[in-house]
């Protein structure tokens, strides 16, 4: 059996713009070696038609069938930062964001406040006692963050403070006697989070900086944990997740993989290539496969920054070269497209190539989403990609006798 080492780029697949979509402009030669020497082919996470979520996403390429083991967005967010959750929890996925005296949303993610600077509000909120409740506050890159609520008798089943878009602070409501308690207590964190954060000494610093305050908390994607089986326990494999962002840290922890603290794995553009390759290094010491997920092609989609995304592309594909060098089988591919001419993610197939020693090689010659569709992958649904790799490890189980 061989290792195998999967890198998910994050938002990696796109559109052309004057032809070329940021990875087929790009100055790819060892995606394109891999390319060359391995299989290629395009992935629909989700299937056809579908707008995948990273959640949701990440789920089916790890083999868990979201329509069975999704359980809200707010679970991975908090398990990812390292919040333990018991049963009854109710956890949520949450942004800084800036806000007026009315609650009027100026902006959602505060300016993409710094992950320093939203380290140190974070704390502020973490522990606070409500009618009901005590909530678990944490802060994990910039703007980003995850609120567990713990206490009895509450409930997932609520709407969110957060609109995901522009207008005023919603106010959570729920459908019976459990969800109005959790939405009056996530209702009342929310009040007390601008009440704190509003004349904190970060956001005064901010605002004289020119910069937006980070003085309120949104929150959305509520759930709650539940069981599933270990990565082990479905395919007999050791795994390991090097990487920045909590809700894949999260995702990783849900399937009972490892999850490595890397210096400088940040979530950014800024995150540490060399860092995260190293790890990865270690990892293979001791796991069969080790998952390695880059964020910033994403960031830079939504941000519509086109040379941002080829720049971060030709990152990566230098870390892809030294990945290539350490003697496992290496899989590429992202969680869904993030077209920067759409700033959002969308439907559209993201490329997938493998390489490795039990690899077949097909005629593809350039790793990108449309030289991809004319390999011998072929066009598979995201819960087909364990199994191929399975194949690909030379560890996949024989069906019948």
């Amino acid at each position: 059996m061989e290792k195998c080492i999967l890198l998910v780029c994050d938002g990696l697949g796109d559109l052309q713009q004057g032809g070329k979509t940021p990875l087929m402009a790009a100055n790819t030669p060892n995606l394109d070696r891999l390319a060359v020497q391995g299989s290629c082919g395009l992935m629909y996470p989700l299937g056809p038609g579908i707008v995948p979520g990273s959640d949701t996403s990440h789920l089916s390429l790890f083999g868990y069938d979201p329509r069975k083991y999704y359980c809200g967005r707010g679970v991975f967010e908090a398990l990812g930062a390292g919040i333990a959750l018991k049963k009854g929890d109710v956890a949520f996925r949450c942004n800084f964001a800036t806000v007026d005296a009315q609650m009027n949303i100026l902006d959602r993610r505060a300016g993409r406040i710094g992950t320093d600077d939203a380290a140190s509000l974070g704390r502020m909120l973490d522990g606070m006692k409500l009618k009901g409740a005590e909530a678990t506050f944490k802060s994990t890159v910039e703007h980003r963050g995850a609120l567990v609520l713990h206490g009895s008798g509450l409930s997932p089943d609520i709407s969110p403070t957060d609109p995901h878009g522009e207008g005023k602070v919603q106010q959570s409501k729920g459908i019976d006697a459990a969800g109005k308690k959790t939405a009056d207590a996530l209702n009342a964190f929310t009040k007390k989070s601008f009440d704190i954060l509003d004349g904190a000494l970060v956001n005064k610093e901010r605002k004289s900086n020119g910069l937006q305050p980070a003085n309120i908390v949104l929150s959305r994607g509520a759930g709650t944990l539940c069981p599933a089986p270990s990565f082990y326990e479905k395919y007999n494999l050791n795994a390991a997740c090097v990487a920045g962002g909590s809700l894949y840290k999260g995702v990783a922890a849900f399937a009972g993989m490892k999850v490595l603290d890397v210096k400088g794995a940040s979530g950014t553009a800024n995150t540490d290539l060399d860092a995260k390759v190293a790890a990865v290094e270690g990892a293979l010491l001791e796991n069969d496969f080790v998952f390695m997920h880059v964020k910033a092609t994403d960031n830079f989609g939504h941000d519509g920054d086109f040379d941002g995304k080829k720049a971060m592309i030709e990152k990566i594909d230098a870390a892809v070269g030294r990945l290539m060098a350490l003697g496992a089988t290496v899989v590429v591919t992202g969680d869904h497209s993030t077209p920067c001419k759409l700033k959002a993610h969308s439907a559209h197939p993201v490329p997938v190539g493998a390489w490795g020693k039990y690899v077949r090689s097909d005629s593809v010659l350039k790793f990108d989403e449309i030289s991809c569709a004319g390999g011998q992958i072929g066009n598979i649904h995201g819960l087909e990609l364990m199994p191929s790799i399975l194949c690909w490890m030379n560890a996949a189980p024989m069906h019948g006798t």
